[in-house]
């Protein structure tokens, strides 16, 4: 039969056999498009999809990641800042290392610690004043080195209400004496004031 079948293409026209050609590769080329060809359209527009939505949360985590540096480099300069202004303005008023610090300036500078008073302090809306009122004896040059020495500490400290009475120093010889200063200064720290 399949004999017979041969035998009948071959005496169809020549337009008869190509239009069954074109038929049979229509026929074929559906197939492979519809079954084939269509499902993996579909898997790439799919994937293509999928990459976009992929590439958005890429840039997006790259924008947070430049974020996140930024906000961890402006932090650390925050925190520096802030340790930097502790020093400046401690929390507490520290009395204890504020006095050794005055006590340790004025021996450097020469002079003589007298009286040491704290006072109480004084309560203001974004600190609190810590007084101490000093008297010292001394030469007006050790006197001078004392407050300089004072303004370069870190800590933030007021020289107020200074009171100088000079007398005569004693000392082996006429050119020896000097004149010798007995003062009297309110020493006032800060310290922040507590928040509410």
């Amino acid at each position: 039969m399949a004999a017979k079948q041969a035998n009948s293409f071959a005496a169809l026209p020549a337009g008869a056999k190509i239009f069954l050609l074109f038929a049979g590769l229509g026929v074929m080329t559906a197939g492979y498009y519809g079954g084939f060809h269509m499902a993996l359209e579909d898997e790439t527009a799919s994937a293509q999809r999928k990459h976009g939505v992929l590439q958005q949360q890429l840039e997006d985590a790259h924008e947070r990641q430049t974020e996140f540096l930024k906000l961890r480099e402006e932090l650390a300069g925050r925190e520096a800042l802030d340790q930097q202004n502790l020093r400046i303005l401690p929390v507490t008023a520290e009395i204890p290392a504020f006095l050794d610090d005055l006590n340790r300036l004025a021996e450097l500078s020469g002079l003589e610690m007298a009286n040491v008073q704290p006072a109480p302090e004084v309560g203001d809306k974004f600190f609190v004043r810590v007084p101490v009122t000093l008297s010292i004896n001394g030469g007006y040059h050790q006197l001078a080195k004392f407050f300089y020495n004072i303004s370069r500490l870190e800590r933030a400290i007021n020289m107020e209400d200074i009171v100088l009475n000079m007398g005569k120093g004693k000392g082996a010889t006429a050119e020896e004496e000097s004149i010798r200063l007995s003062v009297s200064v309110r020493a006032t720290t800060f310290r922040r004031s507590e928040s509410k």
